[in-house]
Order: structure tokens, then C-alpha cells, then sequence
């Protein structure tokens, strides 16, 4: 089949990347040119939620000569919230520059707005990603755009196709999956992978957090409003907290294992997210992934307030332990390696550094197919806590169950409709269908 996933031949195809995502000695036809350095390069926002104002901030910190023209996001209230805000931040004077001509709002917004930039910012729910991310490389425009990548198979699919186009046309694509920029995993990775803690015998990652946003029902609000005010509520949206927030630690286990897991079971539910209006997500999940090697990666992930906190990945290995925060010591406690303070960069405007670097010097920069990859691995995950089930990963690349209709408009019934009572369907383990 054309779309069959094969972990170790994937793998191998995009181990060729340097540190940033960038192909090492990749011969490229030469499409969007590079630039010089005083001429400046028009950014379109799309998606005017916190995370793409901070992104606007953080690409214009890191290179000069860029300018913010256009903006587009499904609610004006959204927009103009974000406009106002760039606009007070006085270290951007200069560079955000959006007349009203260049506010696009409603489903088709996006379009508008990529025609009148040269990078596009893709920071809508991920639902939206694989047609937005294809939108712009066709229309030959380099691509920021935040994880997750997708919110089911078929959108993994068409994220890595556009990805391979993306290389075709010289086009450059960041993911924010910032932690690959982070001097200190960097340094982490490197020594894992050197084998500072011998074999790696198993990994854990933990992402253990209060409730995600809620927005309270308006009156007289529709209900497909309601979903996307509310998208990290919903799985259509947002693709769970396995790809909604677990990724950036997953990403890691999978950079250091150098592949994927090509199967996972687990279990999860919600607990504390009681009444009619918080959606069908779960708010606790436990994911046991599996490797090639037979390695496990173990996931605890839960968003629930009040309860205990904690994130990163961490490693076991036969002669020591690593985690990015403690450094890597040996059984004994001994500190091997801990990051020096003194090397610290800040991840979100490094990515971006290097990603314009990469525009204005024309140097191969795709960062698509580890990232989609790693997405993949959390849908994974999801869907084996979502069914109660072993999933195995070629079977789950390979689904065709969509999440949300592929084009929507303000007549499209909600994805996740509710019941005679005005209750969401949440998954329910050993009944649910996932594939």
C-alpha cells in the first residue's frame, strides 16, 4: 500500500536531519530563493489564539526585517484581541503592520491571508493543519506551524505528503515542537545517545497538569461555536492531551530511541470533568507504548486541578539514569553530565532564528516528517486508551476513521454532537471504535 507506515524504513529516511530538522546534504530543486538579508519577509498569522501572538513575538525577537501583514482567524474578537496585543509590545514597533484589508475572519479566512505573505504561522486547533499546511505550500509558502499535526491518520497522511512537496518546492517548514532547539536536550539527547547510561531499558513521560481552559456557554451560542471556543475540550479539535500536550515529552523519547513505537495499550477516562459542557475528552490517561527493540515508553498524563504535578521524560538505562532537569547520573547517584546555565537559550525564539537563517540562506529545513510522526505516536496512544485495546501502529497510520469533516463552514453539524439529555458521547474502553 502507498501509505503503509513502516517505522524503521520511516526512520531511516529522516535520520538524515541535523539537530533542527534541517536535511543534511539533501539536493534540492531550487524554488522560493534565498533572500538577502535587508529585504523584509511577510508573515501571515493564522489562528490568533495565545500560542500565535507568542509566536509572532518570538519569530520577531529572533530576526530582523520581518513584518506581520496579515491576519485570519475563524472569530474577529480573537483577532482583534491579538492585534491589540502585538501592537502594545513596544520591543515589535515597526513590525506589525495589518491594515483592516488584511483581517481576514470566518472557515475560508486562511486563504486570503496566505496570498499576501511569504511565511505562513499556522496556529489554529490541529484539526485544521493538514488542510491550512497544504493550502500554503501549494501556494509556495514557507510554513510555521504548532504541534500537534493532526487529530487522526488521515491528516497524518496528508501532513507528510505535503511535507514531501514541501522539499519538491525548496519550501522551509518549523513545527513548534521546541524542545529540538533547547541547548540543554540537546546536550541530553547527544549523551543518551552516546550511551552515557548504557542499554536504555525503559522510559517514562509524564505530563500531570490542572484542568485545560474551559469558556462557559454563551447565550444564544451555537453549538459548533461553543466546540471551538472550547477546542481543547474536544477530540475532534484537539486530538487529546497525548497530542495536545504528552507530545513534546513523547517527541523526545522518540528522538533519543532514534524511532517510533510500533505498538501501544493503555487506559484512561474522566473523572473530574463532571456536568454537560466539558466535551468528550478524557482527563487522565496511562499509555504503555512499545518499540522495535521491545523497549516501553510508560505516559501518565492527567489534567485534573488539585492533584500532583509533573512533566518531563525520563530514562532508565543499565549503567544510569538522564532526565533534562537532574542530568544524567550513574546508579550510584554520581553526577555524569547536568546543563550549565550559561548555555541557555530560549527554545521558542531559537527555532525561529534558525528557521529564517534557513529562508534568508536558502539551507534545507523541514521539520515535517519527524514531527507527524511523533504526532502519529499520540494518536496511537489515544486511540488504544480511547478502545481499551492493543493497537498496533501500521493498522492505526492506516485508518481511515476522520475525527471532523475535512472542509466546515458555520453550517456544518458539530462533530461531537450530544444526546436527547445534552450529553457528549465520551469514549468508552472496549466498545469505542478507534480505527
Amino acid at each position: 500500500m502507498e501509505n503503509k507506515f513502516n517505522p524503521r524504513r520511516d526512520f531511516l529516511k529522516s535520520s538524515a536531519t541535523i539537530i533542527g530538522g534541517a536535511l543534511a546534504g539533501a539536493s534540492l530543486p531550487i524554488g522560493a530563493m534565498a533572500r538577502k538579508k535587508e529585504e523584509v519577509i511577510k508573515i501571515a498569522l493564522v489562528g490568533c489564539g495565545d500560542r500565535g501572538s507568542g509566536a509572532v513575538v518570538n519569530a520577531l525577537s529572533a530576526s530582523p526585517n520581518l513584518s506581520l501583514v496579515a491576519m485570519a482567524d475563524v472569530f474577529r474578537d480573537r483577532l482583534d484581541t491579538t492585534y491589540n496585543r502585538l501592537t502594545r509590545v513596544k520591543t515589535l514597533k515597526g513590525t506589525i503592520n495589518v491594515p483592516e484589508k488584511n483581517k481576514f475572519t470566518g472557515f475560508d479566512g486562511y486563504q486570503k491571508a496566505i496570498e499576501l505573505a511569504d511565511v505562513v504561522f499556522l496556529v489554529t486547533p490541529a484539526t485544521f493543519r493538514p488542510l491550512h499546511f497544504e493550502a500554503a505550500v501549494n501556494a509556495g509558502k514557507h510554513v510555521f506551524m504548532e504541534k500537534p499535526l493532526a487529530v487522526d491518520s488521515p491528516g497524518i497522511r496528508k501532513v507528510l505528503a505535503t511535507g514531501k512537496l514541501a522539499d519538491k518546492k525548496n519550501l522551509k517548514v518549523l513545527v513548534g515542537l521546541q524542545n529540538r532547539y533547547d541547548p540543554s536536550f540537546n546536550q541530553m539527547v547527544t549523551r543518551l545517545k552516546d550511551g552515557a547510561i548504557g542499554d536504555i531499558v525503559s522510559m517514562t513521560d509524564y505530563y500531570m497538569i490542572g484542568q485545560v481552559r474551559f469558556v462557559p456557554r454563551q447565550p444564544n451560542q451555537s453549538e459548533l461555536e461553543f466546540q471551538m471556543r472550547n477546542w481543547r475540550n474536544f477530540n475532534w479539535l484537539w486530538a487529546g492531551s497525548p497530542a495536545g500536550l504528552q507530545i513534546h515529552n513523547t517527541d523526545i523519547v522518540n528522538w533519543v530511541k532514534g524511532s517510533y513505537p510500533v505498538r501501544a495499550q493503555g487506559m484512561g477516562g474522566k473523572s473530574s470533568l463532571t456536568g454537560q459542557d466539558y466535551g468528550d475528552i478524557f482527563d487522565h490517561f496511562f499509555i504503555e507504548y512499545e518499540y522495535a527493540d521491545g523497549t516501553k515508553l510508560n505516559s501518565q498524563i492527567r489534567t485534573i486541578t488539585g492533584t500532583y504535578t509533573k512533566g518531563g521524560a525520563f530514562f532508565q538505562g543499565a549503567k544510569g539514569t538522564g532526565n533534562v532537569k537532574e542530568g544524567i547520573k550513574d546508579l550510584s547517584g554520581n553526577q555524569l553530565w547536568k546543563f550549565k546555565e550559561d548555555d541557555e537559550k530560549d527554545a521558542y525564539v531559537e527555532e525561529h532564528l534558525r528557521f529564517f537563517d534557513a529562508i534568508r540562506n536558502d539551507k534545507p529545513f523541514n521539520d515535517t516528517e519527524w514531527a507527524a510522526n511523533s504526532t502519529m505516536t499520540t494518536i496511537l496512544g489515544r486511540m488504544a486508551a480511547h478502545s481499551g485495546k492493543m493497537v498496533q501502529l501500521e493498522e492505526a497510520f492506516n485508518s481511515d476513521l476522520r475525527l471532523a469533516p475535512e472542509k466546515m463552514s458555520w453550517d456544518t453539524p458539530p462533530p461531537a454532537p450530544r444526546d436527547k439529555d445534552g450529553n457528549y458521547e465520551v469514549p468508552n474502553p472496549g466498545k469505542s471504535i478507534v480505527l
